[in-house]
């Protein structure tokens, strides 16, 4: 019966609109439309938080964020607080800006913002919500980030016996030594952190490490890298998904599917090859230990190979770009200030003396501790995150409806120089390891799972080349600006990398070497 009333009101809708030469498809389309404005525009929530200005229709403020939505956001925060909307297309996008509003949301409430909302461009990344760091809030996804986490401290993320200290300081090693090759030549040495940095990660995930000059991982950081800036330059795609099928304006979408291709195959023959080779009794890696459970399904209820490919996907990119982007902007703001580099090289030598830095010393260098903390404050990683509220929530008495997109905003400060790594110390110049209004791994629910094996290898890393290296004064300062992908990234910069001293080791005779860190004019 109800199909024939259907039927009878399609006849009926066609007959009328056939003398006007609209056609029926047309016609079905615009009263969508129209319903789909309304729905939007009559339903919204009547004490959403206010929208800055710069709004259009059908884009909303798409073209007024701009390449660098980062600053686009600091600058309406001056104007319209710490809470206000934007509009991505037909979804309303709630800014939380400042620390104030991001602890109360990711800290203090961090359950009502642990989800994730719905981003084409991101969700086709990492496989619909099958991985875990764009995984939707619920059983699955706590699961699988408490089964990453106890597997890799089981594989070493954490201090003490059965550390991964000593593969990290040996990769410090390699690092410096790979530098010194350049014999002081003008170089980007990008690559060469890159290698280092993922060596570690690697190791953990894949059990191997890759050698500077592996075409193969050259290939591999260079997708790593293209993904996460398409990701962001390809928003409109997440915003409008049928644009996908536009040609020109789907050259995000097209150049993400072709970079995740690349990714992937190594990813499935890596799993492949451990398949084939797993010892059950002595797993040796991320990817063995989760083959063990895909057999047992002990700790994670209906883990599939396909979580498994976006499991590790997530580990090898959050492992390699945002510790790697990290020491490179250290590395550029020692540049800019030779004074405080000298100064953080004097406790240096104080401290470790000839020998490389440890762990352990991470307790008596206080000011390169510091040093390291301004650098991630002034160059916040990832300046805006995505996370979606599980229930209604009030955010400073505004209505923020369940399933909304909510966008915790810490910018980056950007003065050219630093400001001065003293604020991370007391009055007795000892460190302040967790101060308050300092968040660069997120917290609460959607904390980075990742974080302690970070700090590890970006103090490892950055007082070893803090200890090897420092610049002349003079020398031209390079970008600071930024390239906005999903991470905020330094320009490509080059270096010249001189010896600093030679001192005789008397224990075995060798003699150890420095260098200098030095802007490509300076060299030339």
């Amino acid at each position: 019966m109800a199909a024939a009333v259907l039927k009878w009101i399609i006849e009926l809708v066609q007959d009328n609109f056939q003398g006007s030469g609209l056609a029926l498809q047309t016609f079905l389309v615009l009263c969508a439309t129209f319903l789909l404005v309304c729905v939007v525009f009559f339903k919204r929530s009547r004490n959403l938080p206010p929208y800055p200005a710069g709004r259009v229709p059908v884009l909303g403020h798409l073209l007024a964020l701009g390449r660098a939505p980062h600053l686009e956001l600091t600058a309406w925060r001056r104007q319209y607080g710490d809470v206000f909307t934007i509009r991505l297309g037909m979804e309303d996008v709630v800014v939380l800006n400042g620390y104030t509003a991001v602890k109360d949301a990711l800290v203090d409430r961090s359950e009502l913002f642990a989800s994730r909302p719905q981003s084409y461009l991101l969700d086709s990344t990492v496989g619909f919500g099958k991985d875990i760091v764009f995984g939707r809030w619920g059983s699955e996804f706590k699961q699988r980030k408490r089964f990453a986490t106890s597997t890799l401290k089981t594989l070493g993320m954490k201090v003490g016996t059965g550390s991964i200290e000593e593969h990290i300081r040996k990769e410090t090693s390699f690092l410096r030594n790979r530098i010194a090759e350049y014999r002081g030549k003008p170089v980007d040495i990008s690559h060469d952190v890159t290698v280092a940095v993922a060596n570690v990660i690697c190791s953990m995930v894949f059990g191997k490490r890759y050698d500077y000059e592996d075409e193969t991982f050259r290939e591999l950081s260079e997708a790593v890298v293209a993904v996460m800036v398409e990701l962001r330059t390809g928003q409109i795609i997440s915003v409008f998904p049928l644009l996908r099928f536009v040609p020109g304006v789907n050259r995000a979408s097209c150049m993400v599917s072709r970079q995740l291709a690349k990714i992937q195959k190594v990813l499935r023959e890596e799993m492949a090859r451990h398949g084939e080779h797993l010892d059950r009794e002595n797993p040796r890696d991320f990817i063995d230990f989760c083959l063990l459970e895909l057999a047992q399904q002990e700790k994670v209820a209906g883990l599939t190979e396909e979580n498994m490919l976006y499991m590790t996907q997530d580990l090898f990119f959050a492992g390699i770009d945002t510790t790697t982007n990290t020491l490179l902007w250290c590395l550029q703001y020692m540049i800019l200030n030779p004074d405080i580099q000298k100064k953080a090289q004097e406790e240096l030598d104080a401290v470790v003396g000839e020998s490389l830095p440890t762990l352990p010393h991470r307790s008596q260098l206080h000011y390169v501790n510091a040093c390291l903390l301004e650098v991630m404050r002034i160059r916040t990683l990832i300046p805006v995150t995505i996370h979606a509220t599980t229930q209604d929530v009030i955010v400073q008495g505004y209505d923020i409806p369940k399933g909304s997109t909510s966008e915790p905003t810490l910018p980056p400060h950007g003065p050219r120089l630093l400001v001065g790594p003293e604020r991370f110390l007391d009055v007795e110049g000892n460190v302040i390891n967790k101060p308050e209004s300092f968040v660069p791994f997120s917290g609460g629910r959607r904390v980075c799972l990742g974080e302690q094996l970070a700090r590890m290898e970006l103090f490892l890393f950055f007082s070893t080349l803090l200890q090897s290296f420092k610049t002349p004064e003079g020398a031209p300062p390079p970008s600071t600006d930024g390239v906005c992908g999903l991470t905020l990234s330094p320009h490509p910069f080059q270096l010249c990398a001189i010896p600093r001293k030679f001192m005789l080791n008397s224990s075995n005779n060798q003699y150890h070497m420095t260098f200098v860190l030095c802007t490509l004019n300076e060299c030339e």
